[in-house]
């Protein structure tokens, strides 16, 4: 079986880890070898390489074709117009991959079904290529493409379109297909096939030497927030929670617009001398990051399904969590952590005591992020991709 992995959400030799879990899932999936695959990403379409441009600069600075481990990645570009750009960009994503996609058939790559991943705007484009090419496709959703962009009418029709015109829609959390489904989706196309974690690259490491290896203070205790700098992250709670938790210290990692604005509140509360900034980790080094910390902390306001809490968990690291989406899902356990009441500091600041007061053995936390491998889902994927195909 021959898979179009369709996507903006993937990995490049520029943007290393973004939309890592959508080539996780491709890489799974790759080991039974029961299919092919070619991964088509488009990028927006930019000029200038010029670094005082920032993202932007990345996009342009992405090469049109890439082999990534072991995979033939192409990034078409499209145009992203500013003001019109999120009701036209499933048309320009689908206008500026086409031509990709021909080119893959004539030389003999005859994919079977186009797989997106992201319902606006690359579902969406996938459905318009899936007409214009007659070849079936399914979509997974996974966050904000179903519980914020509906809020917008002419986004909400398209995502509803889509899901009509689809084989299957699948979706990383069952709230996320609870959602589609009340939005009008025909609840028989809707699967739920969660995000499992690698619990070969995540494994626990000794807390002493993990913290020595990464030049921290071997005397604790450490919370970790992971993610891109963003609000929507919450890493901002994780450092107002300091104030309550004295002699707490607070590994940051991630990079993104909010860096400066966070080290300023970081300042302003007199905390600055406990928060670590990590910047960026690479996939293959976060196991040490985990492993040094006493506990993961994850104050999103919306998430489907959280990679990060598997991968600490998988690391013997507990979680503390926003009580939102999927992530319920996850944090069903006293082994795996603990769910905040509200998304506020002194709710974070609750359940960290909560959570020291019984903190479950490492192996039990390991044993719970064991129950998410991804055998099943890769098993459900191809099931439902031969269904489709």
């Amino acid at each position: 079986m021959k898979i179009l992995l369709f996507s903006s959400l993937y990995p490049s030799v520029v943007k290393p880890i973004h939309g890592i879990f959508v080539e996780t899932r491709l890489r799974e999936l790759l080991k039974t070898g029961q299919v092919q695959a070619k991964v088509v990403a488009p990028v927006p379409w930019f000029p200038s390489t010029s670094p005082r441009f920032g993202e932007y600069a990345q996009f342009a600075a992405i090469p049109p074709h890439e082999h990534r481990n072991g995979v033939d990645v192409y990034h078409p570009r499209y145009l992203l117009l500013p003001k019109v750009g999120m009701n036209m960009a499933p048309y320009a994503m689908a206008l500026g991959a086409l031509t990709t996609l021909r080119r893959l058939l004539r030389e003999g790559f005859d994919f079977d079904l186009i797989d997106a991943h992201y319902y606006y705007p690359d579902g969406v484009a996938a459905g318009l290529l899936s007409r214009w090419l007659k070849k079936p496709f399914v979509v997974t959703a996974r966050g904000t493409d179903l519980n914020l962009i509906p809020e917008y009418p002419f986004p909400r029709r398209l995502i509803l379109q889509t899901a009509e015109q689809a084989s299957a829609s699948i979706g990383v959390c069952r709230a996320l297909m609870d959602t589609l489904r009340d939005l009008g989706a025909d609840a028989s196309k809707l699967h739920t096939l969660r995000n499992g974690v690698d619990l070969e690259r995540f494994v626990p490491e000794s807390r002493q030497v993990a913290r020595q290896r990464l030049g921290l203070d071997v005397q604790g205790p450490y919370l970790m927030s992971v993610g891109h700098l963003i609000e929507r992250k919450g890493h901002h709670i994780a450092i107002e929670a300091l104030t309550e938790l004295p002699g707490v210290k607070l590994l940051v990692a991630g990079s993104g617009p909010e860096r400066k604005n966070l080290e300023l509140l970081a300042q302003r509360l007199g905390v600055a001398d406990r928060v670590h900034w990590a910047g960026v980790v690479p996939q293959a080094e976060l196991k040490w990051w985990y492993s040094a910390c006493d506990a993961l902390a994850l104050c999103s306001s919306r998430e489907g399904w959280a990679n990060v809490l598997l991968e600490a968990m998988a690391c013997g690291t507990p979680v503390i969590a926003t009580n939102i989406w999927g992530t319920p899902e996850v944090v069903s356990t006293p082994a795996a952590g603990v769910l905040m009441e509200q998304r506020d500091a002194a709710s974070l600041a609750v359940a960290w005591r909560a959570l020291q007061a019984a903190l479950p053995p490492r192996e039990a936390t390991r044993a719970h992020a064991e129950t998410f491998s991804w055998d099943s889902t890769t098993q459900g994927q191809l099931d439902l991709f031969r269904s489709v195909a």
